[in-house]
């Protein structure tokens, strides 16, 4: 598989999986006749999510390493557009411990 699919469909995963997260914590808030509604798309999201990560055939534990970087940066981008979450400055600095420890996952998996 092509690395720009490989990077599109983490992408795509992560947008999934943060999503459905973001969709049950709309539905938890939500009037009682909405909740269920919420909670169906949010099921249905994360349901695309689990197929999408996991019908290509990766090495599951390297990918997981790089995917946490992706998911960790989506998520950011969700709470501070959906929530008006901005990071804080703590979250920011896990954060970049997060994006080298990927890229050091991705360098000893190019490089083996």
């Amino acid at each position: 598989m092509s690395l720009s699919k490989s990077l599109f469909l983490l992408l795509a995963a992560a947008v999934l999986e943060a999503g459905g997260d973001a969709l049950v914590r709309t539905g938890l808030h939500a009037r009682t006749p909405a909740k269920l509604g919420w909670f169906l798309a949010a099921a249905l999201t994360l349901f695309g999510y689990g197929y999408v990560v996991n019908s290509p055939p990766w090495d599951f534990g390297k990918l997981l390493g790089v995917y946490v970087v992706v998911f960790f940066l989506v998520a950011q981008a969700i709470s501070w557009i959906v929530y008006d979450q901005k990071p804080s400055s703590a979250v920011l600095l896990g954060g970049a411990f997060i994006v080298v420890g990927g890229a050091i996952i991705s360098y000893s998996s190019i490089s083996n």
